[in-house]
């Protein structure tokens, strides 16, 4: 089944291309089954970009999904068209009487601040809230994660000396986890942060526990089940050159930056890049999926009431 998308989205041409299958509302309609609402809160300001990469990842399952695009209601992004936003994305205030199956809370380029001291902090405070009574599954992305488990368990986040940037091994740490059906024992994922979350800190919190983890970028995927969550601290998500896209843009700005590790081949940035952790990017985001799927009411007003 595919992912139901305006077909003026940009990212509904870019997946066509790419041989996900998508439909517009016409084509939704003539279905009939219920289709999973996925909502994608987009903190990020290359707003175009990580919407193509998330409708990629839960476009590929077998299930019919309705992509909701969503923004912070009084934070304007500057670096994507008015006219966009005004065309797709719509605030929480004008949502937060729905009903989602799924809820992603993107990252955001504010790791540097204080949870507190981010100018849209009291709002997603109240999103976090409302995926208890709203969401049925939520999954916190990077600073999303980061800002969620924090505010739900209190575990801090703390700035690294240097940033974690490359591609990292991580272990498969619960193979039995519904998350992780397929995964290989161990994997490569993108990272590119300057905070990290500590494990003895999660393992602390009761009812938290950690799924997969690095031996030297920390913890990555938690599982939240008293909030019905999970949190992953890096990026799946992303494109091939996305690493690249950040490196470049560093240099060109005289930014101190080492070059991503484990990255390159042979660590020569002038050599294209390769995905290597596409497949398993697909398999959690499906996993995830189905996991909505399977456990989400068949009638969707019914979110929360249990």
């Amino acid at each position: 089944m595919p992912i139901k998308i305006p077909a003026s989205l940009p990212a509904y041409d870019v997946l066509t291309r790419e041989g996900v299958m998508v439909m517009d509302e016409d084509q939704a309609a003539r279905q009939d089954i219920r289709p999973l609402r996925i909502g994608l809160l987009n903190l990020m300001p290359k707003k175009i970009q990580t919407e193509n990469q998330f409708a990629r990842l839960i476009g590929a399952t077998p299930l019919q999904i309705e992509l909701s695009l969503i923004r912070m209601s009084e934070h304007q992004t500057r670096n994507t068209a008015a006219e966009h936003m005004e065309s797709f994305y719509r605030p929480f205030s004008d949502v937060r009487d729905e009903k989602f199956d799924g809820l992603i809370i993107t990252g955001a380029p504010i790791e540097h601040l204080d949870f507190g001291d981010v100018t849209y902090w009291d709002e997603i405070t109240q999103v976090f809230d409302w995926t208890q009574t709203n969401v049925h599954s939520t999954f916190g992305v990077c600073w999303g994660g980061m800002a969620m488990i924090n505010y739900m368990h209190g575990v801090k986040k703390h700035i690294l000396e240097h940033k974690a940037f490359g591609c990292f091994r991580h272990r498969n740490l619960a193979p039995a986890s519904p998350y992780l059906r397929g995964f290989s024992d161990d994997f490569i994922i993108p990272v590119s942060r300057w905070t990290e979350m500590k494990q003895d800190e999660i393992a602390a919190v009761d009812g938290l526990t950690t799924l997969l983890g690095s031996d030297e970028v920390g913890p990555c995927l938690v599982e939240d089940p008293a909030h019905r969550a999970i949190y992953i601290f890096n990026h799946f998500e992303y494109d091939r050159d996305t690493l690249k896209q950040e490196y470049d843009r560093d240099v060109e700005t005289g930014t101190a930056i080492n070059v991503p590790v484990n990255y390159y081949p042979d660590d020569d940035p002038s050599q294209p890049p390769k995905n290597r952790w596409r497949s398993h990017a697909h398999l959690l985001y499906g996993n995830w999926i189905n996991q909505i799927y399977q456990s989400t009411p068949f009638d969707i007003n019914d979110i929360g009431n249990s």
